[in-house]
C-alpha cells in the first residue's frame, strides 16, 4: 500500500450506531454514498472478514455506472470498519486502472479504513483512503459524500 492517503475527518450529529448503520448496512449505504447527484443502483456488502463488497456507482444522467469490489480486512463493531476497494466489473472481477482510464500509477487496490469515536449525542470520523494522493479527485468526491450524508441524518 503506498504512503499517501486521503484523510477527512468529519462530526456529525447523529449517535455513533447510526453512522455504523450508513457504512455497513446496503440500504443506507445507498442514501448518501458517492458524489453529489451520483446515485448507488446496487450495494452489496456481507459484513463479516473476508466478506466481499459489490458497488455500481451511476453518474447523475444514468449512462455512466462505475463498479467496485472489495473485502472487509476488519470490522470492530460501531468503531473501525477497514475493507480493500478495486474497480471491477460488474461481476465483481478486478479491473486494471488503465482499463478503466485512470492514469499511469493508479493503484489496482486502496484500503479504506472508518473510525468512529463517540461524543455522546454525535460521532467523530476519520476516514482514510490509502493508496491515493491527499489532494486527488477522490477527496473530493468523499466530501460530497460526507455532504449528502449529513443532509441524509438531518432529515
Amino acid at each position: 500500500m503506498s504512503k499517501d492517503a486521503i484523510v477527512i475527518e468529519r462530526i456529525f450529529d447523529a449517535p455513533i450506531e447510526d453512522i455504523w448503520k450508513m457504512w455497513t448496512q446496503p440500504e443506507y449505504f445507498q442514501k448518501w454514498y458517492g458524489p453529489k447527484g451520483f446515485t448507488i443502483p446496487v450495494a452489496e456488502i456481507n459484513l463479516s472478514v473476508g466478506g466481499k463488497r459489490r458497488i455500481c456507482m451511476a453518474s447523475p444522467d444514468g449512462n455512466m455506472k462505475m463498479w467496485t469490489t472489495g473485502e472487509h480486512l476488519e470490522i470492530s463493531s460501531t468503531e473501525r470498519l477497514v475493507y480493500t476497494e478495486s474497480m471491477s466489473d460488474e461481476e465483481g472481477n478486478i479491473l486494471s486502472p488503465a482499463e478503466m482510464g485512470m492514469p499511469e500509477g493508479y493503484p489496482v487496490k486502496t484500503e479504506i479504513t472508518v473510525s468512529l469515536e463517540s461524543l455522546g449525542e454525535g460521532t467523530k470520523m476519520v476516514l482514510t483512503h490509502a493508496g491515493l494522493p491527499a489532494d486527488s479527485p477522490g477527496a473530493s468526491g468523499w466530501n460530497q459524500a460526507f455532504d449528502k450524508l449529513e443532509e441524509y441524518l438531518n432529515k
